[in-house]
């Protein structure tokens, strides 16, 4: 049986060769614990992870000092919020994020209110997009921290985080950026964006999985966080354990290589892209585009189509691994609540699917793909109730 044709690179990408080459000496040779400053072995592991940190830097315009390393995107979004939050506030401060945020997110902001802090979750527009001006009268007396990602893992949908952090800056409040699904497919620059804090993850780039990165501002002021780990005191003593050596120059590689590829793969992508979501909506009545028309990634495009179950239209999409939201809450038969926060209907949110695009894929592949959605919405239509008799 051949494997299906793969458009899930939101959910997680394939290793680049290029990356397992870079890690497989770390795992026989090079093995020492960089944290073993007495002997060789630690030097030449510790060596070898400062160049990916240096790498990692250099990909997001910090500096080296500013990259903390993690397990990945969902301890680096923790440690940011719960850091900053626990550094800078008491119950009763207020902290500040959006509704459409990933639970990585959303989760540790249910932790902070359950602590006693004054959560506010704010409301987006009809393509995803947070108002700055909403979010700048959210920031009220007592507020210590935002989070607002930068491209939406469903969607793709790009924020307007220069604006956004500009009304941070201007009442004093830090803000954190989830950059997890833009590092590496669109430039991102710290010091451009304005942002404290930023995560991102080596594996949604062609890296390993299992680790990921925290960029903190060490720039005047510094910023101080409160460590959700005890022991050792690693990492600035912001992250103990034993650094995933293998992980971490894996990481710095993978993006590395996709900023050396961006430029020409970006515009690929959205070719790509492009002619996927004018393939099916051409061909289709009822199909409608969840998030910004332009303002989005390159590689993502998520349809709604009426009158379909979306759960029925993934099963019969044999040829085709697709995702219906976030691969983190896929387990969960609840309408996905970034649609639902854009104001899509249950029936709607239930009936759409995200098509995200990687380097593996080619033209004949968004053919293929159009012409197996076309062939499975139209036979679900055909005598469903949700679609009402309406020529598919």
């Amino acid at each position: 049986m051949s494997q299906p044709i793969y458009m899930d690179h939101n959910a997680t990408t394939p290793v680049d060769p290029r990356v397992v080459e870079a890690m497989l000496p770390c795992m026989t040779e090079q093995f020492g614990n960089a944290a073993s400053r007495t002997h060789a072995y630690g030097w030449a592991a510790a060596k070898l992870a400062e160049l990916a940190r240096e790498r990692l830097a250099k990909g997001i315009g910090a500096r080296p000092e500013e990259i903390i390393f993690t397990s990945g995107a969902t301890e680096s979004n923790n440690l940011a919020i719960k850091g900053a939050a626990w550094a800078l506030g008491r119950a009763g401060s207020r902290v500040v994020t959006c509704a459409t945020e990933h639970k990585a997110v959303l989760d540790p902001f249910q932790a902070l209110a359950r602590m006693g802090f004054a959560v506010t979750v704010l409301s987006v527009d009809e393509v995803g997009r947070l108002d700055p001006g909403r979010l700048a009268g959210a920031l009220v007396d007592g507020s210590v921290l935002a989070s607002v990602m930068l491209a939406n893992n469903e969607t793709g949908t790009l924020q307007p985080i220069r604006e956004i952090a500009a009304a941070c800056r201007e009442r004093g409040v830090l803000l954190h950026c989830d950059a997890t699904q833009a590092v590496g497919k669109i430039p991102v620059d710290v010091d451009a964006l304005g942002v404290d804090l930023l995560s991102f993850s080596a594996h949604k780039i062609y890296g390993p999985k299992g680790v990921g990165a925290l960029y903190v501002r060490r720039r005047t002021p510094r910023l101080h966080l409160v460590p959700l780990l005890d022991g050792g005191g690693h990492e600035q003593g912001l992250r103990s354990g034993t650094l995933n050596v293998p992980g971490v120059v894996g990481f710095g590689r993978a993006l590395e290589i996709a900023l050396q590829d961006m430029p020409r793969e970006s515009v690929r992508l959205t070719q790509l892209r492009d002619r996927l979501d004018v393939a099916i909506r051409s061909r289709l009545e009822g199909v409608t585009l969840n998030g910004h028309p332009a303002e989005r990634l390159p590689n993502t495009v998520n349809l709604a189509f009426s009158g379909v179950d979306g759960s029925a239209l993934l099963v019969g999409l044999k040829e085709v691994a697709v995702a219906s939201g976030s691969a983190c809450t896929s387990a969960d038969p609840k309408p996905s609540h970034v649609l639902l926060a854009m104001g899509r209907s249950k029936e709607l949110a239930n009936a759409s699917i995200r098509f995200s695009l990687g380097r593996t894929n080619t033209l004949q592949d968004v053919e293929t793909v159009a012409d197996a959605v076309v062939r499975e919405v139209t036979r679900l239509r055909q005598g469903s109730p949700l679609w009402g008799g309406r020529r598919a």
